[in-house]
């Protein structure tokens, strides 16, 4: 008998779901768009997911062995004892809590993921002050909510989707001391475990609605890019992915933690290694400013990465840059302008492929291993000239994964902590 691995993927569009074997072949992959995207719910979060795991095919479903979830990053909300919401959900890029932001900077060291009003604790501290309710009783990321649903247990976490909620992901404890001088009850804090821990069973009555096994093990997730970078199969120190979504963002496979609030760059645990990285303001959001996706498809065929336009750009949409220089007054250089469209978007991605160099650099100047390949992820992953492009700059080998979705990642999760929880037994 075949035994099959599920990973939940709660992404900024939609809910996808991959089964895998335990040979990590892919064997189904499903996915439900949002209508709306941007007014997402818990409501529609869970609907999603149990819509998927009904419609799984019965020789699928009674085959599962375990299942892990990932979500977006920093997206919160606070729940009562049942985990009904009693708060509204703040997502992954609401950037209302500056000023809880400001309040963390005096409680928390420079060096903890949860500063910024980037992080879930700075929501946290202001669905406390603007929610406020006697029913709170868990605060829990995207993941944590629907592994809540699943399992009948709301109070469990993982260190990724924890690190900024303040979790000291060096030492495995929250710094109590710190969260209750933010006025922080330590009892709406999760449970945190290392992602792809096996924590819990199915809760019977969800079993039986969906129709899956009672002997399901539910294990710890992660968020969606690190699922992603986990889908891409990276495991040796020195390996990266580097994302060409909206943003870049790049990932490395380092032995040691680095954390600089100064250049955006954060770590997160993964096994025995750290991934180091950070994102820039720059990527593909700047190019669907100026080009649409069929323009850009269009002037792919006629780009010339042997003859480099030189026209030193740094493309950003709006004043600031995070990474990999720190400067919220940085500004977008895109002239001059050359004549021809085609000359412009090379220009630009030109631009974004030294700032892709930078950005390994500042990694390398803070402390991480010298790059040694990279994984490309993201819609521009596929587009060849840019590679080619990018790897004129990097000077590195450059690989195009199977796989890259944060589903299959968490597939892979799942896959791993049924193993570890049979080798504890």
């Amino acid at each position: 008998m075949e035994t099959l691995f599920a990973g939940i993927d709660l992404g900024t569009s939609g809910v996808r779901l991959a089964i895998i074997n335990a040979d990590k072949q892919l064997k189904s992959n499903t996915f439900i768009r949002y209508d709306q995207a941007q007014k997402q719910s818990p409501e529609l979060w869970w609907q999603s997911v149990q819509q998927l795991l009904f419609d799984l095919p019965d020789d699928l479903k009674s085959h599962l062995q375990s299942l892990a979830i990932d979500g977006t990053s920093g997206t919160i909300l606070l729940t009562d004892k049942q985990g009904t919401p009693t708060s509204r959900v703040l997502m992954y890029d609401d950037l209302r809590a500056t000023k809880e932001a400001d309040l963390i900077k005096q409680h928390l060291p420079e060096d903890n993921g949860g500063q910024g009003a980037s992080g879930s604790l700075a929501r946290l501290l202001w669905l406390l002050k603007h929610d406020a309710s006697a029913n709170h009783h868990h605060a829990v990321h995207q993941a944590d909510y629907i592994l809540g649903k699943l399992s009948n247990n709301f109070s469990l976490s993982d260190e990724n989707n924890c690190l900024k909620l303040g979790f000291d992901v060096v030492n495995m404890t929250w710094n109590q001391d710190a969260m209750q001088s933010l006025g922080i009850d330590l009892s709406l804090l999760p449970e945190v475990f290392p992602a792809g821990t096996l924590v819990a069973s199915i809760h019977k009555a969800q079993a039986s609605k969906l129709g899956l096994p009672e002997s399901l093990q539910l294990v710890t997730g992660t968020t969606d890019s690190i699922a992603a970078f986990i889908a891409t199969g990276t495991q040796q120190l020195g390996e990266a992915v580097t994302s060409l979504g909206s943003t870049l963002v790049v990932k490395l496979l380092a032995d040691k933690p680095i954390f600089s609030v100064k250049y955006g760059v954060y770590s997160h645990r993964l096994g025995d290694q750290w991934l180091v990285g950070g994102a820039s303001n720059s990527g593909g959001k700047v190019l669907r400013h100026y080009f649409s996706e069929q323009e850009m498809d269009a002037m792919t065929s006629q780009l010339s990465p042997s003859k480099l336009m030189g026209l030193d750009y740094y493309p950003l949409l709006k004043e600031g840059e995070r990474f990999p220089v720190s400067d919220p007054q940085k500004q977008a250089q895109l002239s001059p302008r050359p004549d021809a469209n085609i000359d412009f978007f090379q220009g630009m991605l030109e631009g974004i492929a030294t700032i892709e160099k930078q950005a390994y650099q500042r990694l390398h100047d803070l402390g991480a291993p010298i790059v040694k390949s990279v994984r490309s992820v993201g819609g521009g992953s596929k587009n060849a000239a840019w590679t080619k492009i990018r790897q004129q700059q990097l000077y590195v080998e450059m690989i195009t994964p199977e796989y890259s979705e944060a589903s299959y990642g968490a597939a892979l999760l799942a896959l791993k902590g049924f193993i570890t929880g049979i080798k504890n037994d």
